[in-house]
């Protein structure tokens, strides 16, 4: 994946996902998953349904290191089955 993020940022920050899929309680803990499988230090994560409670919005926070890190975690939410977009 080719972004100009490692242009933007200094590093160690604070770097905010937020994956939307569809309302599955399988979603949030699959992310999770990944979370923990690739970030040795803490996260935060929320979950907002929406409206008519179809999709869910899950917003996960990271310390990330390097971007690297940042771009390997889009492209491990993106191979999701649940997942529809990762912002």
């Amino acid at each position: 994946m080719k972004t100009k993020l490692h242009e933007l940022l200094q590093f160690p920050c604070l770097f905010t996902y937020k994956i939307i899929g569809i309302a599955n309680i399988k979603l949030h803990e699959q992310i999770i998953q990944i979370i923990q499988t690739y970030i040795s230090n803490e996260y935060t994560s929320s979950i907002k349904s929406s409206k008519k409670n179809n999709f869910y919005s899950v917003s996960i926070t990271i310390t990330a290191i390097n971007i690297q890190q940042i771009e390997i975690l889009y492209e491990e939410f993106a191979k999701l089955e649940l997942v529809r977009i990762v912002l």
